[in-house]
């Protein structure tokens, strides 16, 4: 053979090897189960948690799941976070140096995970990325090393044995490769010089929430989940860091995109984009209370103290949906006008997790011995998520909080606990001696949910805000708690009151240790889109003041949902005996201008309407209206797009009941630009509800009947002002 020859041999032999090397390091992708079928086929389920079949994404409850493949995966949300389960494969053949796949839900190392099982031996164990509060439903890929193993057959088992928070699973698209996938997020760490007093975060509502740090030096200052804009921000949120002004910063995020800009994009400023136009958006309330930037939900800690009513609720600074769980802070001199402050609480800096919701009140007595100077302390009380209730206090009248060292104070299964200060009375002859000699004792009524005891309120009492023992407890109400004393009218006759999150109350007797009811079921006041009042303790001259959470969205804003006004509550006696009222405090009646006004009109199948001509802002304004009734059916009230029906048949307007008094009928609505309030019967009745035109002028006012007449005695429209005509100037 030619020397040319056999060059050409060695050659051709050379190829043939480094092809077949080739084709071996990139041999084909070996499927284990995509999950695309209707049924999991040959993988044994035992238990609820993973349903019959693959999930098609979310399933009822649960939020929405991405990051699939295809159309189908294995979710074990069936059933809730409650149910327990597992799936188990058949065995098939190791044949490639990695096993891929793509995987979600909750981090419960060997009770939310996914088990590689060799000769019925654990191996290898993966997890979801969530096992707090918040959190995404992103699968991501991830990966075993299984190089060990080819050629043996293994098992594939996944497990679902949690039933707490994300006590579940998403798993999807199994496949053999001689590739590691590679997951599509990065981790990132940034240096930023803080100038101004917000840092500002680009916000994309649209995007998956992205867990970010800020630390100073050694120092956790934020933790949070933001839905981080990858480009072109919806809107921007804000944290307040003036305290670090002149000083730097290290921001990390993790599991960003990796071609996400979002981090690069977040500076420091001494005021928010486009602060002009704040309180003027179009869906602004414009009557009450609502926060710059993010989403809100519960009323918490509302005190009155030094002649400032404080405002306090959960807040989400960087998402317009729920997540973080902050405490808003805001401050008013008159119930009506509003100052927002810097976070009260901060989710995972001042708690283990986040900063659930609960009450605030003084400490006029010192009880806690933290009294620095002439200064009541303010108290907060909040469930610290994972942990128990905790206790923060402040010694500045609000400005400062700092937890307290004996945290949490209380360990048991449930949330929201309500301060308050109980006095002695010479009947309570169970009260300790420290308590007789203090006047009284400390109480928490707080929502218990553990399963051997029930939904329930549980009363914990304590002398000193740091040692609790559990007093008693009473079923059938849900979270949030209130309780609070009342009159009825103006005589000696009193009754405890009693609620939650939704409002309907029981009236009874309480000795400072067992609440005990008066009558049998509940009552109600509140109608429609309200839930999770609180009402302010050390309220001036005996008043209780109520807020609540009005559950509307505002879309478009950079923020969301709303509060009710600030409503005043009062026993009175009625023909069914004493019942609570609700009115909005009478300290709103000051943002009125002169009314348009008319009496002694007929009200027929024709109709009666009234043009609302004024200069002032017509997307606000008070109506109240004083109708007899006489033959009317089914008669109607319309102020713009907005309806309610007045159904003299069933005595109702829309859901409210309504009595008359000597056959007239006394309502008042409130109209602001997301959403209006119902007063029935001089506060017999309350109804909270989102404008079907909102943020639109009210043109007119139009009543009419579907048959028979009625008469209008009086109409009063009152054109209001903004609450934020101060902060707009």
């Amino acid at each position: 053979m030619s020397r040319t020859s056999i060059r050409f041999c060695l050659v051709l032999y050379s190829a043939v090897m480094i092809f077949t090397g080739l084709s071996r390091a990139y041999a084909q992708d070996l499927l284990v189960n995509d999950f695309e079928g209707p049924d999991y086929g040959q993988w044994q389920v035992q238990g609820a948690a993973f349903g019959q079949g693959p999930a098609k994404g979310a399933l009822p409850g649960q939020m929405a799941v991405e990051g699939f493949e295809g159309k189908r995966l294995v979710n074990s949300f069936a059933g809730g976070d409650g149910s327990t389960g597992t799936l188990t494969s058949p065995a098939f053949e190791i044949q490639r140096d990695y096993l891929n796949f793509l995987i979600g839900g909750g981090n419960h190392p060997g009770e939310t995970c996914m088990e590689l099982l060799v000769d019925n031996q654990v191996q290898r164990t993966a997890t979801g990325p969530n096992n707090q509060p918040g959190g995404s439903e992103r699968l991501d890929w991830s990966f075993w090393d299984v190089k060990e193993f080819r050629g043996k057959e293994v098992i594939l088992r996944i497990v679902d044995r949690s039933t707490g928070g994300w006590g579940h699973i998403n798993v999807d698209h199994i496949y053999q490769s001689d590739q590691k996938a590679k997951s599509r997020f990065i981790d990132v760490t940034r240096q930023l010089q803080v100038e101004g007093q917000l840092l500002l975060i680009p916000i994309d509502d649209q995007a998956t929430p992205q867990k970010l740090q800020i630390w100073n030096g050694e120092t956790l200052v934020h933790q949070l989940d933001a839905n981080l804009a990858a480009g072109d921000a919806d809107w921007w949120a804000f944290l307040d860091v003036s305290e670090l002004k002149g000083q730097s910063i290290e921001i990390r995020g993790w599991h960003l995109p990796s071609d996400s800009q979002g981090l690069k994009a977040i500076r420091t400023a001494d005021q928010l984009p486009a602060e002009g136009n704040l309180y003027t958006e179009k869906l602004r309330p414009q009557l009450r209370f609502s926060q710059k930037r993010g989403w809100n939900n519960d009323p918490n800690g509302m005190v009155y103290s030094d002649g400032q009513y404080h405002f306090f609720w959960q807040s989400n600074p960087v998402g317009w949906n729920w997540n973080n769980m902050y405490w808003g802070h805001a401050v008013s001199n008159d119930l009506v006008h509003w100052e927002e402050k810097p976070h009260a609480l901060k989710p995972y800096v001042m708690a283990q997790g986040m900063c659930f919701s609960g009450g605030g009140t003084l400490d006029v007595n010192n009880t806690g011995g933290w009294q620095v100077g002439d200064q009541p302390v303010m108290v907060l009380g909040f469930t610290d998520t994972g942990a128990g209730e905790a206790i923060v206090i402040s010694r500045d009248g609000g400005v400062t909080f700092e937890a307290i060292d004996s945290n949490p104070v209380v360990k048991h299964t449930g949330r929201d606990p309500k301060l308050f200060w109980y006095d002695y009375q010479e009947q309570d002859k169970s009260l300790d001696e420290l308590a007789k000699e203090r006047g009284g004792h400390w109480v928490m009524a707080v929502y218990d949910e553990a399963p051997e005891n029930g939904q329930n309120i549980s009363f914990y009492i304590s002398n000193d805000l740091q040692q609790w023992a559990l007093a008693s407890r009473i079923g059938g109400f849900f979270e949030c708690p209130e309780i609070f004393e009342l009159p009825v009218g103006e005589t000696d006759q009193r009754f405890w009151v009693m609620f939650a999150a939704d409002a309907q109350y029981v009236l009874g007797s309480f000795d400072g240790r067992t609440f005990r009811p008066d009558h049998e079921g509940k009552q109600r006041v509140h109608y429609g889109d309200f839930y999770a009042s609180q009402c302010f303790t050390h309220a001036p001259d005996g008043r209780v003041l109520q807020v609540g959470w009005a559950r509307i969205n505002t879309p478009g804003m950079p923020f969301n949902q709303a509060f009710s006004l600030p409503l005043e509550l009062t026993l009175q006696e009625t023909k069914e005996g004493p019942r609570l009222f609700a009115k909005p405090a009478e300290e709103l009646n000051n943002l009125r201008s002169a009314p348009i006004a008319i009496e002694r009109k007929t009200i027929d199948q024709n109709g009666l309407e009234v043009p609302v001509e004024f200069s002032s802002d017509k997307t606000i304004c008070d109506l109240e209206l004083e109708i007899e009734m006489g033959s009317a059916e089914n008669l109607k009230l319309q102020f713009g797009e907005n309806e309610l029906t007045i159904d003299t048949r069933k005595g109702k307007i829309d859901e409210v009941p309504y009595a008359l008094e000597q056959g007239l009928l006394k309502l008042r609505v409130v109209v602001d630009r997301p959403m209006f309030e119902l007063v029935v019967s001089e506060g017999a009745g309350y109804l909270t509800r989102p404008r079907r035109d909102g943020g639109e002028p009210v043109k007119a006012v139009r009543l009419w009947t579907d048959a028979g007449t009625a008469k209008l005695k009086s109409f009063k429209l009152y054109p209001l002002n903004s609450i934020w005509r101060q902060a707009e100037k």
